[in-house]
């Protein structure tokens, strides 16, 4: 959920801060392009009205002493403008001929920007707002002003000036708010880790606290853990379910157990009457053996259910053991039973270790040879085998009887089934949910599939790393 939500708040952001910079960035450039347009035409009209004083503007003129000082003073004004600044500046008659300009070789060009402020001054317009010049374009700035005299245009006065120093502030006015959007941006992306590490913490806790309880630590619970309030209200809703859960599965143990140990002691005093009973029948009645062979099976399946509660309620002894020899036991301990069957039981367990309750491994492993060697026909072989593959050791136990189809190797080890070929075989179907129960408490499993060409494979996998904390 992280992935997700903290690349939507930085986009959202970034999005924020680009709708902030981007109009503030314009606004620099067209304020700093203000600022020079405005001292422009500030210049331009200071050379207007010197341009005032200066004879032969116009047709009729007539031409003394004191207006050719007055030319000159304009013309080493203009020059002195230029050799400080850098900028072209012309005096141009109404019909476009030159009075004075500076450099002296500067002529009126026939079309462009210079000819269009010249021929709006011509109007007796002022120059208003050039074009914007972006700091990447390298063009002139243009500011023309009239020469009135009596009310009519005479001439008029233009700045050709170049922007490399504008575009140069400009420029790096954007890099002083690229650089304050990009601390804007760091720091709102450490707002949106601190935001989603403390929005998304109570729901991590709770994940995790999930996933152990459905794995079989019913007693984990959702520590506080902060965030927003409706979390921590999810926080402890799911820890009263979860006390409910666990109080609803005790009782259910609990009344397996009571019911279990309860019926033992009738059941063994009808079991008694009814050897009684068959002291009084002739010897070899068929009811009164099939009634023992039935409360027999009785009494298993009580002493199963028995086993049962307890395992699902037990606390394993995990520590590193020898599975190896464990198994090699195992066969060992199941090879006459195996023999008298008329069944081949082989094992290949070289030494190896994991984490495992040896009295748990050892009951599971015996759920699993009995069923491997009882439903394994006369001449046939049941295999035990024991291997590591990284983090995890395996006990496969292979057996060559009829096997199972795809859907009864969904339902194997589910408490009281039992396949429907199978049901005149001893047995109360819940061997292996015990063995499932304490494997899965000792966080191992059991697991089942097809063995080729025909019968059954049984694996026992067990964790070679430690227990977590």
């Amino acid at each position: 959920m992280r992935t997700r939500l903290l690349p939507l708040l930085i986009v959202l952001m970034a999005a924020v801060l680009l709708a902030l910079g981007v109009p503030l960035a314009v606004s620099v450039a067209a304020a700093e392009q203000q600022r020079v347009v405005v001292d422009r035409i500030d210049d331009t009209a200071r050379f207007a009205a010197l341009a005032q004083f200066v004879r032969a503007l116009a047709p009729g003129d007539v031409k003394d002493g004191a207006a050719g000082e007055r030319a000159e003073s304009l013309t080493r004004e203009l020059r002195t403008y230029h050799d400080v600044y850098g900028i072209r500046a012309g005096v141009f008659k109404r019909n476009g001929d030159l009075l004075t300009s500076a450099p002296d070789d500067w002529k009126l060009p026939g079309g462009g920007e210079v000819r269009t402020a010249f021929e709006e001054a011509r109007l007796s317009r002022r120059s208003h707002d050039p074009a914007q010049v972006w700091p990447w374009q390298d063009r002139r700035l243009v500011v023309a002003s009239p020469v009135i005299r009596d009310g009519d245009v005479v001439a008029v006065v233009v700045t050709d000036s170049p922007t490399d120093g504008m575009r140069d502030r400009t420029l790096r006015g954007w890099l002083l708010i690229a650089a304050g959007e990009l601390a804007a941006m760091l720091v709102a992306v450490g707002a949106a880790l601190r935001l989603t590490h403390w929005v998304l913490r109570p729901v991590r806790v709770l994940d995790a606290t999930t996933h152990d309880i459905a794995t079989g630590r019913l007693k984990s619970r959702v520590a506080a853990a902060g965030g927003p309030p409706e979390l921590q209200r999810l926080a402890d809703s799911f820890n009263e379910m979860a006390d409910h859960v666990e109080q609803v599965l005790e009782q259910q143990r609990a009344f397996v157990a009571d019911a279990s140990h309860q019926l033992r002691n009738p059941l063994s005093a009808l079991l008694l009457r009814i050897e009684l009973l068959a002291l009084e029948l002739p010897e070899g009645n068929e009811e009164i053996a099939s009634v023992r062979v039935e409360g027999k099976r009785l009494t298993q399946v009580l002493d199963d259910l028995l086993d049962l509660a307890l395992a699902e309620h037990a606390e394993p002894e995990l520590g590193l053991a020898d599975i190896g020899a464990l198994a090699d036991e195992r066969v060992a301990a199941w090879a006459p039973a195996a023999e008298a069957k008329g069944v081949t039981l082989t094992g290949t367990c070289p030494p190896t270790t994991a984490w495992a309750d040896p009295v748990t491994l050892s009951s599971a492993l015996d759920a699993v040879i009995d069923n491997a060697v009882k439903f394994t026909p006369e001449g046939g072989q049941v295999h035990v085998s024991v291997a590591a593959n990284g983090l995890t050791a395996r006990v496969v136990v292979v057996d060559e009887g009829p096997g199972l189809t795809d859907e009864e190797l969904q339902r194997v080890g589910d408490r009281f089934w039992r396949s429907g070929r199978h049901q005149n075989v001893n047995g109360s179907g819940l061997g292996l949910s015990i063995s499932k129960a304490l494997l899965a408490a000792a966080g191992g499993s059991l697991e089942f599939g097809h063995h080729a060409p025909h019968g059954l494979r049984a694996t026992v996998k067990l964790p070679r790393t430690g227990p977590r904390a």
